[in-house]
Protein backbone atom coordinates (compact mmCIF):
# COMPACT_ATOMS: atom_id res chain seq x y z
CA UNK A 1 0.00 0.00 0.00
CA UNK A 2 1.40 2.96 -0.79
CA UNK A 3 1.61 5.86 2.07
CA UNK A 4 -0.22 9.77 0.85
CA UNK A 5 1.54 12.83 2.21
CA UNK A 6 0.20 13.73 5.79
CA UNK A 7 0.69 17.42 4.53
CA UNK A 8 -2.40 16.86 2.09
CA UNK A 9 -5.39 15.77 3.24
CA UNK A 10 -8.06 14.46 0.60
CA UNK A 11 -10.34 16.85 2.43
CA UNK A 12 -8.43 20.13 1.79
CA UNK A 13 -8.93 19.72 -1.97
CA UNK A 14 -11.48 21.59 -3.51
CA UNK A 15 -14.24 19.25 -4.44
CA UNK A 16 -14.48 20.83 -8.79
CA UNK A 17 -11.26 19.84 -9.36
CA UNK A 18 -11.75 16.40 -7.52
CA UNK A 19 -14.83 16.03 -9.58
CA UNK A 20 -13.02 17.26 -12.90
CA UNK A 21 -10.59 14.62 -12.44
CA UNK A 22 -12.89 11.99 -11.87
CA UNK A 23 -14.78 12.57 -14.80
CA UNK A 24 -11.94 13.23 -17.34
CA UNK A 25 -10.13 10.13 -16.14
CA UNK A 26 -12.52 7.21 -16.17
CA UNK A 27 -13.96 8.71 -19.61
CA UNK A 28 -10.46 8.10 -20.91
CA UNK A 29 -9.83 4.93 -19.11
CA UNK A 30 -13.18 3.56 -19.86
CA UNK A 31 -11.85 3.72 -23.96
CA UNK A 32 -8.60 2.99 -23.14
CA UNK A 33 -8.82 -0.49 -21.40
CA UNK A 34 -11.08 -1.50 -24.13
CA UNK A 35 -8.96 -0.41 -27.15
CA UNK A 36 -7.47 -2.17 -29.26
CA UNK A 37 -5.78 0.18 -30.71
CA UNK A 38 -2.40 1.49 -30.05
CA UNK A 39 -2.56 4.56 -31.50
CA UNK A 40 -5.91 5.59 -30.01
CA UNK A 41 -4.08 4.19 -26.56
CA UNK A 42 -1.24 6.66 -27.25
CA UNK A 43 -3.28 9.63 -27.97
CA UNK A 44 -5.25 8.95 -24.47
CA UNK A 45 -2.01 8.27 -22.32
CA UNK A 46 -1.04 11.71 -23.78
CA UNK A 47 -4.36 13.67 -22.98
CA UNK A 48 -4.13 12.45 -19.68
CA UNK A 49 -0.54 13.37 -19.61
CA UNK A 50 -1.59 16.93 -20.99
CA UNK A 51 -4.23 16.56 -18.01
CA UNK A 52 -1.84 15.88 -15.24
CA UNK A 53 0.46 19.13 -15.97
CA UNK A 54 -2.33 20.97 -16.10
CA UNK A 55 -4.27 20.21 -12.95
CA UNK A 56 -4.43 20.92 -9.46
CA UNK A 57 -1.19 20.46 -7.94
CA UNK A 58 -2.04 19.39 -4.53
CA UNK A 59 -4.48 16.65 -6.15
CA UNK A 60 -1.53 15.44 -8.29
CA UNK A 61 0.89 15.42 -5.35
CA UNK A 62 -2.14 13.55 -3.35
CA UNK A 63 -2.96 10.61 -5.72
CA UNK A 64 0.85 9.82 -6.96
CA UNK A 65 1.91 9.59 -2.98
CA UNK A 66 5.40 11.43 -4.33
CA UNK A 67 5.64 9.14 -7.58
CA UNK A 68 7.56 11.31 -10.47
CA UNK A 69 6.14 9.39 -13.20
CA UNK A 70 2.40 8.77 -11.92
CA UNK A 71 0.27 8.80 -14.74
CA UNK A 72 2.91 9.62 -17.33
CA UNK A 73 4.77 6.18 -17.30
CA UNK A 74 3.80 3.87 -20.44
CA UNK A 75 4.54 0.68 -18.44
CA UNK A 76 2.68 1.42 -15.61
CA UNK A 77 -0.37 3.48 -17.53
CA UNK A 78 -3.01 1.06 -16.64
CA UNK A 79 -2.56 0.59 -13.19
CA UNK A 80 -1.79 4.08 -12.30
CA UNK A 81 -5.19 5.36 -14.09
CA UNK A 82 -6.92 1.99 -12.16
CA UNK A 83 -6.04 3.45 -8.77
CA UNK A 84 -6.20 7.41 -9.47
CA UNK A 85 -9.95 6.50 -10.59
CA UNK A 86 -10.20 4.69 -7.38
CA UNK A 87 -9.22 7.31 -5.21
CA UNK A 88 -11.03 10.61 -6.64
CA UNK A 89 -14.24 7.92 -6.45
CA UNK A 90 -13.60 7.72 -2.79
CA UNK A 91 -12.99 11.29 -2.32
CA UNK A 92 -16.38 12.12 -4.42
CA UNK A 93 -19.24 13.17 -2.33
Amino acid sequence: MVQRFAKVSSGSLDQGCIESAYSFFHQKYRVYEYSHSDGQKDDIEYAISNYVEQMNPSLYEYLSAGRKDYLLSHSSFSHDMEDAIDQLEKMLP
